[in-house]
């Protein structure tokens, strides 16, 4: 199937406990894997926003980044109810496909330069 990649950071300040003692990332990143499937979520160093932590970017499917689609980037993500509504945005077809719901809007965040 034709789906979204999530990429997920997971390095000096994105699934701190030291910088957010009360997120569980390891469950973050496993609620994501269980929802999408291993092979649809993907956890990286870091992605330059660290500012913006627990940063997260969801890529467009092959067929809608041909057709313009880009890699949106969402940071933030701190707590489970978030993480539900990617998850769901995701498996709607996410970026290109269906449209980022409102709530998501709210954790829009700008690629460091040189990405996105």
């Amino acid at each position: 199937m034709d789906r979204p990649l999530v990429t997920v950071c997971r390095d000096c300040c994105c699934g701190s406990p030291r910088k957010h003692p009360d997120v569980d990332h390891a469950g973050q990143v496993a609620r994501l894997r269980q929802a999408l499937g291993a092979a649809g979520v993907r956890v990286s160093g870091s992605l330059d926003a660290c500012a913006r932590s627990n940063i997260v970017v969801v890529h467009p499917t092959p067929s809608a980044r041909r057709a313009g689609a880009r890699p949106v980037w969402l940071g933030y993500l701190l707590d489970d109810a978030v993480i539900d509504d990617l998850t769901a945005w995701v498996e709607a077809g996410g970026p290109g496909v269906a449209p980022l719901p409102a709530i998501l809007e709210l954790y829009l965040t700008k690629a460091p330069a040189g990405q996105g």
